[in-house]
C-alpha cells in the first residue's frame, strides 16, 4: 500500500518513511501543502499522514480539500498542538484519525494499519447489492450513498457507520459499541471522536437526518423509515 506522508520537518518525515518502509509499505513525502493536491491528481496513495502546521497551505485546509475530492482516501493527522479543539475541528473537516507529537512510531504505524485495513475492508465486495432505508439508498460495492435521488460524499468511517445502522434499524448502539464495530480494538480512539463522526453524518443526510437519534445515556439510533 501506498502512503503519503506530508510533513514539512524533513527529520520526522524521513523517520516515518523508514519504519513505513521497513513494513512494506510504499511511502512518498511532500514537505509542502501546495504540492499535494497536484500530487493526488497523478496518483492517488491509500492513506494520507498529514501534519496541521504546513507552509503553503494549512493542514486543516489541506484536509478539507482533500475530502471533498477524494473521500474514500484515510487521512491521519499529526498535530503538536494539546487543545482538544484543533482535534475535534479536523475530524469534523473528515480526518479519519489523529495522533499527537511527540509520537510513538510504532502506535503511528498501527494507526496507519488500521485505516488503511478499513479502507481495503470497504473496498471489497463482501456486501454485494444496494441497501435501501427510507429515503436513502446505499451501494457497498460502488461505495456510493443516495438521499431522495442526490448522491451525497461520506468519508470512510461515514459510510460504514451508515452502513452498520442501516442494517440495524431502530437498534440502539451504544459509543462503546460503535468504537469495536467501525474503529476496532486495536485503536484508541475517544467517544468525542465517535460523537463528532456521527454528528458529521447527520449533517450529510439532508431530509432523513432526524432518523439518526441520540439516545441520552445509552448512544445512538437509527429510526426505521
Amino acid at each position: 500500500m501506498k502512503i503519503l506522508v506530508v510533513d514539512d520537518e524533513e527529520d520526522i518525515a524521513g523517520l516515518i518513511q523508514f519504519h513505513l518502509e521497513e513494513e512494506g509499505f510504499q511511502v512518498e513525502v511532500c514537505h509542502n501543502g501546495m504540492e499535494v493536491l497536484p500530487r493526488l491528481e497523478k496518483n492517488l496513495p491509500e492513506g494520507i499522514i498529514l501534519d496541521l502546521m504546513l507552509p503553503g497551505i494549512g493542514g486543516m485546509d489541506l484536509c478539507k480539500r482533500i475530502k471533498e475530492k477524494y473521500p474514500q482516501i484515510p487521512i491521519i493527522m499529526v498535530t503538536a498542538k494539546t487543545g482538544e479543539t484543533d482535534v475535534v475541528l479536523g475530524l469534523e473537516l473528515g480526518a479519519d484519525d489523529y495522533i499527537r507529537k511527540p509520537f510513538n512510531i510504532r502506535e503511528l504505524i498501527a494507526r496507519v494499519r488500521t485505516v488503511t485495513r478499513r479502507q481495503a475492508d470497504g473496498a471489497t465486495t463482501e456486501n454485494v447489492g444496494t441497501v435501501s432505508t427510507g429515503k436513502i439508498q446505499i451501494n457497498p460495492t460502488a461505495h456510493k450513498v443516495y438521499v431522495d435521488g442526490k448522491e451525497i460524499d461520506l468519508t470512510l468511517i461515514e459510510f460504514k457507520i451508515l452502513q452498520l445502522f442501516a442494517s440495524n434499524t431502530g437498534v440502539a448502539f451504544s459509543r462503546d459499541k460503535l468504537l469495536d464495530r467501525i474503529w476496532g480494538k486495536d485503536v484508541f480512539v475517544t467517544d468525542r471522536t465517535v460523537d463528532v463522526n456521527i454528528k458529521r453524518l447527520r449533517d450529510k443526510l439532508l431530509s432523513e437526518k432526524e432518523r439518526l437519534e441520540t439516545i441520552r445515556g445509552v448512544g445512538y439510533r437509527f429510526r426505521d423509515a
